[in-house]
């Protein structure tokens, strides 16, 4: 269990402010505020000291929802929340009972901004798997982003209570998601998505359900479509498909060249800089692995 966690956490480092940029923070502070809110995430997105962002990231939840609090039924500013509650509270929050709470919150604020997008995504939550496929299937690509939110946050939320495996079973449902998400974003698909889709692949073995061929095409999409730039693609497919599969040359190389890399990059220094913290790690652990 505490590998899928860890698995479930370091995986959303690569998406923890992409998605920021996706959703576009200038949205967040209305139109009045289109250039401070499009400068503070960048500045978060660029911040190569993990702490800083750490102190930083929860005055930008209260203002958004002090935002909120004024129209509840923004679609876009409640995705934005999602954004932002499931983000820190996977990647950021140590202590478990804050974890649960902010990506349940973030949960929440998901599915609200979904429904309103969407009607049967008001009761996607009781669906079956059949059920749920179908009515993914119905979302149009002007609802991608709000479609891509929901799965972040419920994936944060899954790794907030990874020891509950009625909610873990949900797996299966967000991988349906991502894969329409995939299918209708077009120019909005971002090198993160590939690298997730690769970790949902992997999560499970073989014979419960995972892919790690499919997986591996995701993981150097991502290498390719970030340029090289995106180190998180890397201890991703390290971890999930070289460790499954017990490669362990494959393993070292992707490991060593995170650690050698320049971790700025304009969007992605902050993941960079954890994705060579977790880089680290696995490598001084991979003796007692392989």
């Amino acid at each position: 269990m505490t590998s899928r966690n860890s698995t479930i956490r370091y995986g959303l480092i690569a998406l923890l402010l992409s998605t920021l940029g996706l959703q576009g923070c200038s949205t967040l502070v209305a139109n009045a505020a289109n250039e401070f809110g499009a400068n503070l995430s960048a500045a978060v997105l660029n911040q190569d000291d993990p702490e800083t962002a750490r102190a930083a990231i929860p005055s930008y939840m209260v203002l958004i929802d002090s935002m909120l609090e004024g129209n509840p039924d923004s679609s876009g500013m409640l995705s934005s929340a999602a954004t932002l509650y499931a983000s820190y509270g996977a990647v950021f929050a140590e202590d478990s009972l804050r974890a649960s709470r902010l990506t349940t919150k973030a949960r929440r604020y998901s599915q609200k901004a979904m429904c309103l997008r969407y009607a049967e995504a008001c009761a996607w939550r009781d669906m079956n798997y059949d059920e749920f496929v179908a009515s993914v299937a119905g979302v149009k690509p002007k609802d991608a982003d709000f479609l891509y939110t929901y799965g972040f946050a419920t994936l944060a939320f899954m790794r907030a209570h990874s020891a509950d495996w009625d909610t873990l079973a949900e797996l299966p449902q967000i991988e349906a998601l991502f894969e329409h998400y995939l299918a209708i974003a077009e120019d909005s698909v971002t090198a993160s998505t590939h690298t997730y889709m690769g970790i949902l692949l992997t999560l499970r073995p073989p014979a419960l359900g995972g892919k790690p061929d499919v997986a591996r095409e995701h993981f150097e999409t991502a290498i390719a479509l970030s340029n090289d730039r995106d180190l998180s693609a890397k201890v991703e497919y390290a971890r999930g498909y070289a460790k499954m599969l017990y490669d362990r040359e494959l393993h070292d190389r992707l490991l060593t060249e995170v650690v050698e890399a320049d971790p700025y990059a304009d969007g992605l220094t902050l993941s960079n800089v954890l994705a060579q913290e977790e880089a680290k790690v696995l490598l001084a652990q991979a003796d007692d692995y392989f």
